[in-house]
């Protein structure tokens, strides 16, 4: 494709070189820069693409989009200075695989927590209905019904556009995607036509990286306030932001809820610990998901799925049959009645949500034992509010590491147990494997194992390694030794 084709439309400042290049590919790695390639001189929060830019002319590339020109220009590149070179790169990826997201229905799903639920639910559901669908999850990407491994809840803009373009080719109607805030402040969705929005929650989260709750809703808003006129922006009306996320969009607006009025309302009629009853729009439903929590992830699912055009009779049937997203709320028995649940549950609020329905379901004598940890080189702020949480709610708190990254993980250990009060009951075990062994061996019959944090991973990171570690694999080697 021809670089003035790629660039009809962009506001750029200055252009230097030739700009009938053809342009083969696109990058913003200069290692992996190659002949005939458009580069983007990215600025990222550890490296500046600008620094890089001789190293990708030296590979091959033909051009280069960037916010300032070298001061060697490479002999017969094309230079193309603009305002923000990541909300350039967005768009031109998405000119240069066809404008993907125009050839089929995109959904995204933002919030705090239950992206990936509701993402994956859509996908399941729209399956059940008879349609060709897209994911692009934390947990997985899926192209029909082909899988591919997940590496970031929203991926760069040429990943995206380019899995985008493979979904509209082999023809699917839709594709769901959770929409991260990072991916929303860092323009990966630059260029791409949503038919309609999600909105679940906002709790504390993420401000390692966004320095304020304010800047992370201000993030989150940003998306729906670029929905287009046609789109839907559907948000929870029980969480007292959703209203905000919706000012000055041009989308229509609608709302789901379980206590407020909504235009799709939810209510549980029934929590049992196989499953829920709910009423949605005045009719019942019979889920295997547990806790209110779940009970918003299914209001959601339906009203987007109604205001896609999905039937009422055959939505409600197909929800019937859905079941639980992997590492959201999984269940595992021993062989003399210990049941243990790993759930991804990283945050305050998510933690308190499924603390909160294991209680509910809990019946006897039985125990609840907590085994949580936080993530290394991310908000320090949530450590000792996630530990409070635990020792609150739970009989025995263990607290463990979860992905240390760069940090000490007895370190980590000392921000959690620095938050709470005197006399909670905790033990803390820096080894997680250890920390799950020991939940196990304080168990008893009846007791419910709560592992939070990690779910569906099946990894641990220590510095820049990747270990294989799988909290369910741990807890059925544990478990197979009670027999």
């Amino acid at each position: 494709m021809k670089l003035t084709e790629l660039l009809s439309g962009i506001e750029t400042l200055q252009r230097a070189g030739a700009p009938e290049t053809d342009i083969t590919s696109l990058g913003f790695d200069s290692r992996h820069a190659t002949a005939g390639q458009l580069f983007f001189a990215v600025k990222g929060s550890a490296s500046d693409g600008h620094d890089y830019m001789a190293q990708a002319t030296a590979n091959g590339a033909a051009a280069v989009v960037c916010e300032r020109l070298p001061e060697e220009p490479f002999p017969g590149v094309a230079y193309i200075v603009v305002a923000d070179s990541s909300a350039a790169l967005g768009t031109i990826a998405s000119r240069f695989y066809g404008e993907p997201s125009h050839k089929l229905k995109l959904v995204g799903v933002t919030g705090t927590n239950g992206k990936t639920t509701t993402a994956t639910l859509l996908y399941d559901l729209f399956r059940r209905l008879g349609y060709k669908a897209g994911l692009i999850s934390t947990v997985v990407y899926r192209i029909d019904n082909e899988t591919l491994p997940s590496t970031h809840t929203t991926p760069d803009a040429i990943r995206l556009n380019a899995m985008l373009a493979e979904m509209a080719e082999r023809g699917c109607d839709y594709c769901f995607m959770e929409v991260s805030s990072h991916s929303i402040v860092q323009e990966r969705i630059a260029g791409l036509t949503f038919a309609g929005g999600i909105f679940t929650n906002i709790t504390h989260e993420h401000l390692d990286y966004h320095g304020t709750f304010a800047e992370y809703i201000r993030a989150k808003k940003r998306f729906f306030d670029r929905l287009l006129k046609g789109a839907f922006a559907l948000v929870n009306a029980d969480d007292r932001n959703g209203a905000v996320m919706v000012q000055n969009s041009a989308a229509t607006t609608y709302t789901y809820a379980l206590r407020s009025f909504s235009d799709f309302r939810c209510r549980i009629l029934e929590n049992t610990p196989e499953g829920m009853l709910l009423e949605l729009d005045g009719q019942q439903v019979w889920t295997r998901f547990l806790g209110r929590f779940n009970a918003y992830n299914l209001a959601a699912v339906y009203g987007a799925a109604r205001l896609l055009g999905a039937d009422c009779d055959e939505t409600l049937q197909a929800l019937s049959t859905l079941t639980p997203v992997n590492g959201r709320f999984d269940t595992l028995h021993s062989p003399d009645g210990i049941t243990a649940i790993v759930d991804y549950a990283h945050t305050p609020d998510a933690l308190r949500n499924v603390m909160d329905t294991v209680n509910e379901l809990r019946s006897g004598a039985g125990r609840l034992i907590v085994v949580v940890g936080c993530g290394g080189d991310r908000d320090r702020t949530k450590r000792p509010v996630m530990a409070q949480i635990a020792a609150e709610g739970a009989d025995l708190a263990l607290f463990t590491s979860d992905n240390p990254r760069h940090e000490s993980p007895e370190a980590i250990l000392d921000d959690m147990v620095a938050g709470l009060e005197p006399g909670a009951r905790y033990l803390r075990i820096a080894d997680r494997a250890e920390a799950i062994r020991t939940a196990v061996m304080l168990s008893r019959p009846g007791d419910i194992i709560l592992v939070a944090g990690k779910g569906h991973e099946t990894y641990q990171i220590v510095g820049d390694v990747k270990h294989p570690f799988d909290d369910r694999e741990e807890i059925k080697k544990r478990f197979a030794l009670l027999n």
